[in-house]
């Protein structure tokens, strides 16, 4: 019996230490090799670098718009870095905003190691940092967040003011993502919350949700569902194309759009810039 007891124990001990490896190297994939800057597509930007609240340097870009209002800060996915992001820089440029999109730390040539909490901290430092600049209109801040970045956009829309939030393909909390990848893994033995479903439910600023039916990576109906529960203003648009190229195959839509959402709460102008 004690022998038996033992093995049960050691199994038990094994599973929960492959459980955590797993949620570990499916949740954050960054890289430092930067292969590209906003130039290499034609735009002109700021290298910046700021130190969060726990005194991480986290590196980012900041790219303008001669006609520019508002600021989006922009929150990529789980893998690579910002200069894997370039062709979606210059489609939301084409907006007639600004973009500040920042490495999470790990990534790129942020310092630090990843962490849900690391990367809430790095975004409220991206959003003081940007409250420090005389350039940019404090009340025309938003947020753009990109599948893992959408837990982040949702996080910091509950810290600080937003003037909108845009939630790209993301999804409702982390363990529903773990139930479609690893469907044998039980929710609880999860670490990781991104809990978005549950902190939208209090978020009263517009919101713009963007999702492809067929999204290969994080399920559609994971997307609606976050809508669903969100309170009003909000807005959801069908894209077409997989996790990765929805917005290539969908570009004049995604733009024409976020710009109508945009306009319609006066950030930025009437026409199109």
């Amino acid at each position: 019996m004690k022998v038996s007891l033992i093995w049960v124990v050691v199994f038990l001990m094994s599973f929960v230490a492959y459980v955590r490896y797993l949620e570990k190297t499916t949740i954050f994939h960054p890289t430092r090799l930067m292969e590209r800057t906003p130039r290499s597509v034609g735009l002109d930007f700021e290298d910046i670098s700021f130190r969060t609240k726990d005194n991480v340097l986290i590196h980012g870009w900041l790219v303008k718009h001669p006609q520019g209002r508002c600021t989006l800060l922009y929150f990529h996915g789980n893998a690579g870095n910002i200069s894997d992001r370039l062709e979606k820089i210059s489609l939301l440029r084409k907006v007639g905003v600004h973009i500040f999109i920042i490495d999470y730390r790990g990534y790129g040539q942020s310092q630090g190691r990843p962490s849900e909490q690391g990367l809430y901290e790095d975004a409220l430092g991206a959003y003081d940092y940007l409250l420090t600049r005389k350039d940019i209109e404090p009340d025309k801040i938003g947020a753009y967040g990109t599948s893992l970045g959408g837990a982040v956009a949702v996080d910091l829309a509950t810290k600080r003011k937003l003037a909108c939030l845009v939630i790209d393909s993301s999804f409702t909390k982390a363990a529903d993502i773990s139930k479609t990848i690893y469907p044998f893994i039980p929710s609880f033995l999860i670490q990781t919350k991104m809990d978005s479903v549950r902190k939208i439910k209090n978020l009263a600023i517009p919101k713009f949700f963007i999702h492809s039916p067929q999204d290969e990576v994080i399920p559609y109906r994971l997307g609606r569902k976050l809508f669903e529960q969100a309170p009003e203003p909000k807005e959801f648009l069908d894209v077409r194309g997989g996790h990765n190229d929805n917005y290539e195959q969908s570009a004049e839509l995604l733009e024409s759009k976020l710009s109508d959402f945009l306009r319609r709460y006066g950030l930025i102008g009437k026409h199109r810039i």
